[in-house]
């Protein structure tokens, strides 16, 4: 074995038995955790993305989001979209208007707003990221006249979580079509809720 691939392997193995070490101490996430340097890797659920037709006279880039569809429509260009499912705003949390993209995060911590926090005594003042964070594995953060509006298109660590009103304000989907939509977006692309 050349003398590369030799060390390669001691230091696969050290980290193999590093990880099975973790792994019957805390449990296999735990140890893929420790060894990434990553919060545990929450379920991801199925890409509910499809390409369709789509009339606007919006730009390329712009999020369209439709609450009585449910669906998130990035568009792609003239004529065509990438239609997202989401959870949408129960009632008395849903709104319209225009935003933009003012940040984006990978692996957010959630700090529920002093509102949220009124009306739902038990939630913590943060919750790190990981398979506990309702915004799963990544957020685009909206803001209006450069001001956070607190409202987010976020992901979800339960993968049935998508596709009904359901949320107080923010646009849900699932993690893997959270993770796609982050990729494609710029932070100040415009963003419309009808």
């Amino acid at each position: 074995m050349p003398l590369a691939s030799h060390r390669f392997t001691q230091g696969l193995t050290g980290a193999c038995m590093m990880g099975l070490a973790l792994a019957s101490a805390g449990g296999l996430a735990e140890a893929r955790s420790a060894l990434l340097d990553r919060p545990p890797l929450p379920a991801m659920g199925p890409s509910l993305r499809k390409t369709v037709a789509f009339a606007t006279s919006e730009q390329a880039g712009t999020i369209i989001i439709r609450k009585d569809e449910k669906a998130l429509y990035l568009v792609t260009s003239q004529g065509q979209a990438l239609r997202y499912q989401i959870s949408v705003g129960r009632d008395g949390f849903g709104w319209t208007g225009t935003v933009k993209v003012g940040a984006k995060t990978e692996w957010p911590e959630w700090r529920p707003p002093k509102e949220m926090r009124a009306r739902q005594p038990e939630l913590p003042a943060m919750v790190p990221a990981g398979p506990y964070n309702p915004l799963g594995a990544r957020a685009l953060y909206l803001s209006r006249d450069g001001r956070d509006t607190l409202y987010r298109i976020h992901g979800t660590n339960d993968p049935k979580g998508v596709g009904f009103d359901g949320t107080s304000g923010c646009f849900r989907l699932t993690n893997t079509d959270v993770i796609d939509l982050f990729k494609r977006v710029a932070v100040g692309a415009k963003v419309v809720v009808e």
